[in-house]
């Protein structure tokens, strides 16, 4: 029992935004009469907060190295209404249209971190003045319209689903194997880490503890999708999100850039003095989140089926509210990719569940504002403990 207490003692961000999650979850299901977890429902939950999980793993690098960006929701729109000149008005194929938008994001980002990084200019000035240009730039280059709609395969990243290759009709057998063919590499990933640790003495849970993490972890990524394989399967923007995840979190977590990143949030002086080229670092977590600003701008405009002016309205506080709630700290050094995503996932159950039970967007707003406010409370106490 003491051994558990320490472990979740230890990991006290990370599980407590874990437990908040579930709670939160289960008092939907609860006041929802259970259609909350209805595979619709869970798969719905998936599509409509794809653009702000990828802009939350964005937002959580950046506001490692202690910076911020406000210029994500216009940066989204500008390149979703890009996109909508190019695939619908000039009809380009679609991957290049994706592929020049992706471009364009990075330049964004580029210019952004350019004046962060090397000119020492805060980073709320620079994506302050950037979210009014780009902005400025999305009506510019809509004049005002909205161009829809958007070729098929474009639309498929969005809203379309992994086809099932058995044909198991009302379950998706091809995504149970998908989900078997995960649990064995994730099993198989877990004893080659635990049989490292142990090599080179380091700390490792106990044998009981450990089969116990294991089993938690796979009989909830089971349950999951087996939900998506009751309704469509797994749907492709999924997949992307997965590849991110794993990914970044690879990035953040195994690569000298990765550490490199905590070490400019966690003292930049320290970490220049180290070696740390702290300039290239920041201008390179700009260049990033212009990159995945302008995905997740593709993927709304392509579960839109349109570019509209109005299309990235408060994502960049949404991103920062899933970042924050995901265990990142505003003095910067701290958060990971996973709780990006467990934030993002927080704030998207929340307005799932209170959009079901009928509550205006008046008093949603409110209590999505309480939610933030007790995460970064949450985050203070803890760190002054």
């Amino acid at each position: 029992m003491e051994e558990v207490l320490n472990f979740v003692r230890n990991n006290i961000r990370r599980f407590g935004m874990i437990i908040a999650l579930f709670g939160i979850t289960i008092l939907f299901q609860i006041l929802t009469d259970g259609i909350i977890l209805t595979p619709l429902n869970v798969t719905n939950i998936i599509m409509q907060n794809s653009y702000i999980i990828i802009l939350g793993i964005g937002m959580m690098l950046v506001i490692i190295t202690g910076e911020i960006d406000l210029s994500v929701g216009s940066v989204a729109a500008f390149t979703g209404a890009v996109a909508g000149v190019l695939l619908v008005s000039y009809d380009l194929p679609v991957f290049v249209g994706i592929i020049l938008c992706l471009i364009l994001g990075a330049i964004i980002g580029a210019w952004q971190g350019f004046w962060v990084a090397y000119v020492n200019i805060p980073s709320f000035i620079v994506t302050l003045a950037g979210m009014l240009i780009f902005r400025g730039l999305t009506l510019v280059v809509l004049q005002g319209q909205t161009i829809a709609p958007f070729p098929d395969s474009f639309r498929s990243m969005s809203s379309a689903f992994v086809p099932d290759i058995f044909g198991g009709g009302d379950l998706q057998l091809f995504t149970i194997l998908i989900s078997i063919i995960i649990s064995i590499i994730f099993v198989f990933n877990e004893l080659k880490i635990r049989r490292n640790d142990i090599k080179y003495n380091f700390p490792t849970l106990s044998i009981p503890m450990f089969i116990a993490k294991l089993i938690l972890i796979l009989a909830f990524l089971n349950a999951f999708t087996y939900i998506l394989a009751l309704y469509e399967g797994i749907p492709y923007v999924l997949i992307i999100l997965f590849v991110l995840v794993i990914g970044y979190t690879y990035l953040m977590e195994k690569t000298v850039p990765g550490r490199h990143i905590y070490a400019v949030g966690g003292n930049v002086n320290a970490a220049h003095l180290s070696g740390v080229k702290t300039k290239k670092m920041k201008f390179m977590v700009f260049i990033n989140m212009g990159v995945l600003s302008a995905l997740a701008g593709l993927i709304f405009a392509g579960r839109l089926n349109a570019a509209t002016p109005q299309a990235g309205t408060l994502f960049e506080l949404d991103a920062i509210a899933a970042a924050i709630i995901g265990g990142a700290s505003f003095t910067g050094g701290v958060g990971t990719v996973f709780g990006a995503v467990i934030g993002a996932l927080v704030m998207g159950v929340l307005n799932n569940g209170m959009s079901l039970m009928g509550i205006g967007i008046d008093w949603q707003q409110a209590i999505k504002g309480i939610v933030l406010l007790a995460a970064v409370a949450f985050d203070v106490l803890n760190r002054n403990k």
